[in-house]
Protein backbone atom coordinates (compact mmCIF):
# COMPACT_ATOMS: atom_id res chain seq x y z
CA UNK A 1 0.00 0.00 0.00
CA UNK A 2 1.38 3.42 -0.98
CA UNK A 3 1.58 6.18 1.57
CA UNK A 4 0.00 9.58 0.86
CA UNK A 5 3.25 11.26 -0.26
CA UNK A 6 4.11 8.43 -2.67
CA UNK A 7 0.57 8.50 -4.05
CA UNK A 8 0.79 12.23 -4.72
CA UNK A 9 4.15 11.88 -6.46
CA UNK A 10 2.84 8.96 -8.52
CA UNK A 11 -0.30 10.90 -9.46
CA UNK A 12 1.69 14.01 -10.45
CA UNK A 13 4.08 11.90 -12.54
CA UNK A 14 1.20 10.21 -14.37
CA UNK A 15 -0.45 13.60 -15.00
CA UNK A 16 2.81 15.06 -16.26
CA UNK A 17 3.45 12.15 -18.59
CA UNK A 18 -0.14 12.07 -19.73
CA UNK A 19 -0.18 15.75 -20.61
CA UNK A 20 3.17 15.66 -22.37
CA UNK A 21 2.64 14.46 -25.88
CA UNK A 22 6.21 13.57 -26.78
CA UNK A 23 5.27 12.87 -30.38
CA UNK A 24 3.94 16.41 -30.78
CA UNK A 25 6.97 18.36 -29.60
CA UNK A 26 9.93 18.60 -31.95
CA UNK A 27 12.45 19.03 -29.14
CA UNK A 28 11.20 16.03 -27.20
CA UNK A 29 9.72 16.16 -23.72
CA UNK A 30 12.63 14.49 -21.95
CA UNK A 31 15.29 16.72 -23.49
CA UNK A 32 13.16 19.72 -22.54
CA UNK A 33 12.59 18.48 -18.99
CA UNK A 34 16.30 17.93 -18.32
CA UNK A 35 17.57 20.98 -20.19
CA UNK A 36 19.53 23.45 -18.11
CA UNK A 37 17.95 26.47 -19.82
CA UNK A 38 14.51 24.81 -20.17
CA UNK A 39 14.41 26.41 -23.61
CA UNK A 40 13.14 29.77 -22.45
CA UNK A 41 12.42 31.47 -25.76
CA UNK A 42 11.24 29.97 -29.08
CA UNK A 43 12.98 27.62 -31.49
CA UNK A 44 15.39 29.55 -33.75
CA UNK A 45 14.87 29.42 -37.50
CA UNK A 46 17.96 28.36 -39.42
CA UNK A 47 16.54 26.81 -42.59
CA UNK A 48 18.17 28.47 -45.60
CA UNK A 49 15.10 28.22 -47.86
CA UNK A 50 12.84 29.77 -45.22
CA UNK A 51 15.27 32.56 -44.40
CA UNK A 52 15.79 33.40 -48.08
CA UNK A 53 12.16 33.17 -49.23
CA UNK A 54 10.40 34.78 -46.27
CA UNK A 55 13.26 36.82 -44.85
CA UNK A 56 13.80 38.64 -48.13
CA UNK A 57 10.59 40.64 -47.58
CA UNK A 58 10.23 40.84 -43.79
CA UNK A 59 11.65 39.60 -40.52
CA UNK A 60 11.71 35.79 -40.70
CA UNK A 61 9.44 35.12 -37.74
CA UNK A 62 10.11 32.05 -35.65
CA UNK A 63 7.45 29.36 -36.19
CA UNK A 64 7.07 29.03 -32.41
CA UNK A 65 5.29 32.39 -32.31
CA UNK A 66 2.17 30.96 -34.01
CA UNK A 67 0.12 27.75 -33.80
CA UNK A 68 0.01 25.25 -36.65
CA UNK A 69 -3.43 26.42 -37.79
CA UNK A 70 -2.16 29.96 -38.27
CA UNK A 71 0.87 28.81 -40.21
CA UNK A 72 -1.24 26.59 -42.47
CA UNK A 73 -3.51 29.55 -43.25
CA UNK A 74 -0.57 31.86 -43.95
CA UNK A 75 1.24 29.37 -46.20
CA UNK A 76 -1.84 28.36 -48.17
CA UNK A 77 -1.01 28.83 -51.87
CA UNK A 78 -4.09 31.02 -52.44
CA UNK A 79 -3.42 33.10 -49.31
CA UNK A 80 0.12 33.84 -50.47
CA UNK A 81 -1.31 35.64 -53.51
CA UNK A 82 -2.48 38.35 -51.08
CA UNK A 83 -0.11 38.11 -48.11
CA UNK A 84 -0.97 41.23 -46.10
CA UNK A 85 -1.40 43.24 -49.29
CA UNK A 86 1.61 41.77 -51.11
CA UNK A 87 1.95 38.94 -53.60
CA UNK A 88 4.16 36.39 -51.85
CA UNK A 89 3.50 33.43 -54.13
CA UNK A 90 6.04 30.63 -53.95
CA UNK A 91 6.76 27.73 -56.25
CA UNK A 92 5.09 24.59 -54.90
CA UNK A 93 8.23 22.75 -53.73
CA UNK A 94 9.64 25.61 -51.63
CA UNK A 95 6.13 26.38 -50.29
CA UNK A 96 5.62 22.79 -49.15
CA UNK A 97 9.13 22.67 -47.67
CA UNK A 98 8.56 25.89 -45.72
CA UNK A 99 5.10 24.80 -44.57
CA UNK A 100 6.42 21.45 -43.32
CA UNK A 101 9.28 23.19 -41.52
CA UNK A 102 7.04 25.80 -39.88
CA UNK A 103 4.42 23.27 -38.80
CA UNK A 104 7.13 21.09 -37.20
CA UNK A 105 8.28 24.08 -35.10
CA UNK A 106 4.87 25.68 -34.47
CA UNK A 107 3.97 26.93 -31.00
CA UNK A 108 1.61 24.03 -30.36
CA UNK A 109 4.35 21.48 -31.11
CA UNK A 110 7.08 23.19 -29.12
CA UNK A 111 8.31 22.75 -25.56
CA UNK A 112 9.97 26.17 -25.60
CA UNK A 113 8.65 28.25 -22.72
CA UNK A 114 7.53 31.28 -24.72
CA UNK A 115 5.74 29.07 -27.27
CA UNK A 116 3.91 27.31 -24.42
CA UNK A 117 2.85 30.69 -23.01
CA UNK A 118 1.60 31.78 -26.43
CA UNK A 119 -0.50 28.64 -26.73
CA UNK A 120 -1.93 28.96 -23.24
CA UNK A 121 -3.11 32.49 -24.10
CA UNK A 122 -5.10 31.29 -27.13
CA UNK A 123 -8.47 29.57 -27.20
CA UNK A 124 -8.38 25.97 -28.42
CA UNK A 125 -9.27 26.66 -32.06
CA UNK A 126 -7.90 30.21 -32.25
CA UNK A 127 -5.49 30.69 -35.15
CA UNK A 128 -4.51 34.36 -35.48
CA UNK A 129 -2.79 35.44 -38.68
CA UNK A 130 -0.73 38.14 -36.99
CA UNK A 131 1.53 37.72 -33.99
CA UNK A 132 0.30 41.11 -32.81
CA UNK A 133 -3.12 39.47 -32.26
CA UNK A 134 -1.81 36.93 -29.73
CA UNK A 135 -3.03 37.77 -26.20
CA UNK A 136 0.26 36.79 -24.52
CA UNK A 137 2.27 39.05 -26.83
CA UNK A 138 -0.25 41.87 -26.45
CA UNK A 139 0.16 41.62 -22.68
CA UNK A 140 3.96 41.64 -22.96
CA UNK A 141 3.77 44.89 -24.95
CA UNK A 142 1.01 46.67 -23.03
CA UNK A 143 3.49 49.03 -21.36
CA UNK A 144 4.89 50.11 -24.71
CA UNK A 145 2.85 53.12 -25.66
CA UNK A 146 1.54 53.00 -29.21
CA UNK A 147 2.83 56.47 -30.04
CA UNK A 148 6.38 55.45 -29.04
CA UNK A 149 6.34 52.72 -31.68
CA UNK A 150 4.47 54.65 -34.37
CA UNK A 151 6.60 57.79 -34.02
CA UNK A 152 9.79 55.83 -34.56
CA UNK A 153 10.80 56.11 -38.21
CA UNK A 154 12.40 52.66 -38.05
CA UNK A 155 9.68 50.72 -36.20
CA UNK A 156 6.17 51.94 -37.14
CA UNK A 157 4.46 48.79 -35.82
CA UNK A 158 4.87 46.05 -33.21
CA UNK A 159 5.05 43.55 -36.08
CA UNK A 160 8.67 44.57 -36.72
CA UNK A 161 10.05 42.50 -33.82
CA UNK A 162 13.69 42.80 -34.85
CA UNK A 163 13.58 46.60 -34.84
CA UNK A 164 13.41 46.70 -31.03
CA UNK A 165 14.40 43.18 -29.93
CA UNK A 166 18.10 43.29 -30.74
CA UNK A 167 18.45 39.49 -30.63
CA UNK A 168 15.21 38.56 -32.42
CA UNK A 169 17.05 36.78 -35.24
CA UNK A 170 18.53 34.47 -32.58
CA UNK A 171 15.02 33.81 -31.21
CA UNK A 172 15.65 35.84 -28.06
CA UNK A 173 12.97 38.32 -27.03
CA UNK A 174 14.09 39.08 -23.48
CA UNK A 175 13.14 42.47 -22.10
CA UNK A 176 16.79 43.33 -21.48
CA UNK A 177 17.58 43.20 -25.21
CA UNK A 178 15.00 45.84 -26.16
CA UNK A 179 16.17 49.12 -27.68
CA UNK A 180 13.47 51.17 -29.35
CA UNK A 181 14.96 53.15 -32.24
CA UNK A 182 14.64 56.92 -31.74
CA UNK A 183 13.80 56.32 -28.04
CA UNK A 184 16.62 54.23 -26.58
CA UNK A 185 16.77 51.34 -24.15
CA UNK A 186 13.38 50.36 -22.87
CA UNK A 187 12.94 50.01 -19.14
CA UNK A 188 9.93 48.13 -17.89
Amino acid sequence: MMNKKTSIIFFCTICLLGSASVSQAQEGFWSWLFSVKRMKEVAPMTDKTYLEECGSCHFAYQAGLLPEGSLRKLLDAKALEDHFGENAELDEDPRKHILTLLVSKSADKSWYKRSRKIMSSLDKDENPLRITEIPYLKDKHEEVKEEVVKTSEKVKSLSYCNKCHQRAEMASFDDDTVVIPDHGTWTW
